[in-house]
């Protein structure tokens, strides 16, 4: 049997943030940022949205002349290729340099404080915490909560935060939001991209940002390496039309000797989903990836049959309704075998 390590934390459903909460925000910035340490956080292995997110923030309170100001996020201190040319990556220190008693953290696009590792325990620490996301598995923690569901990317919060700061976009601020924002909405062509999502995008375009290039450069260019990757894990997917209450699953898995064999870094992997996904006959898509002896980070998608965030959730994971993900431990087949165990129930 699979170790899935389903520790549920207490849930609470958010309702998005009021005006209050924003201003609660922006007063505990303002009490604590002129002559405090400032702490920016994301969670573990950062995708566009968390690094986009933070450094963007990051740089409006640059703007605003926070002088005591970090980034940064648990776990090896690697930015994936795709995003090595954020602005702001100068604020990033690793988790070990990252201030122990910080006088206010701030956290973006974390659902649990467990995806914050080793770092959780500044929240206690600090004066005050300000948690920016837009899961609706978020369990409610932190201090002041600027948390929509409803949301396409933690970019969209993070913008309306810096609104409420007078801080204006300019190119390098709006570079990291775009990134944040296109890469949540999978290049704009998930259910979440709304008029609301254009119109952000369309300001934060209006700075000068060039779309073509920034698209070339996260979703269309990857090392040759990475594609013969993408051959044989593809190559080893499977199909269980039954899954699902018949909608139907198909599921891969890479390991490290993949990694090791092709030459590549760990987050070549995160792109290996979409092709999965695509598949025809199947509603969900699961990628198992390994990162440790008998651990791996299961990615979960739907093309809306089946609402995975409740599949994630039961395995001490979050995220969206139609993408969500956890950690499993065991065989990739048992991870796999549990995961396919209850789909039929949140079925949609």
């Amino acid at each position: 049997m699979v170790d899935v390590a389903p520790s549920l934390p207490h849930m609470r459903t958010p309702l998005g943030p009021t005006d209050a909460d924003f201003a609660a925000a922006a007063a505990a910035i303002h009490r604590y940022a002129p002559a405090g340490r400032v702490l920016l956080v994301c969670h573990v292995n950062p995708d566009g949205d968390a690094l986009g997110s933070m450094l963007g923030f990051g740089l409006g309170l640059r703007r605003l002349g926070v002088p005591a100001l970090q980034a940064t996020f648990p776990g090896a201190f690697e930015v994936p290729e795709p995003f090595t040319a954020l602005p702001g990556l100068d604020l990033l220190v690793p988790e070990e340099q990252a201030y122990p008693e910080p006088d206010l953290v701030i956290v973006f696009d974390v659902a649990s404080e467990s995806r914050l590792g080793g770092l959780a325990d500044r929240l206690p620490r600090a004066g005050a915490t300000i948690v920016l996301d837009h899961h609706a598995s978020n369990t409610g923690f932190g201090g002041v909560r600027l948390v929509d569901a409803g949301a396409a990317a933690t970019s969209v919060v993070a913008e309306q935060l810096l609104a409420r700061l007078d801080v204006p976009l300019d190119a390098e601020i709006a570079e990291c939001l775009y990134v944040a924002l296109a890469t949540d909405t999978g290049s704009f062509r998930f259910d979440m991209t709304t008029p609301r999502v254009h119109e952000m995008a369309a300001r934060l375009i209006a700075t000068g940002l060039r779309p073509g290039e920034i698209s070339r450069r996260i979703f269309d260019t990857r090392p040759f390496g990475a594609t013969k990757l993408f051959a044989e894990v593809l190559g080893r997917a499977e199909l269980d039309p039954a899954a699902a209450a018949g909608r139907g699953m198909v599921w891969t898995y890479a390991t490290l000797d993949d990694l090791r064999r092709h030459g590549q870094r760990p987050y070549v992997m995160d792109a290996l989903i979409d092709p999965v996904r695509c598949v025809a006959e199947a509603d969900v898509a699961v990628l198992v990836k390994q990162v440790g002896d008998r651990e791996w980070a299961v990615s979960l998608r739907s093309k809306g049959a089946v609402d995975v965030s409740a599949v994630a959730l039961a395995f001490g994971g979050g995220g969206h309704r139609l993408a969500a993900g956890f950690t499993g431990y065991g065989a990739p087949g048992d991870v796999v075998g549990a995961v396919r165990d209850r789909l039929d129930q949140h079925v949609i």
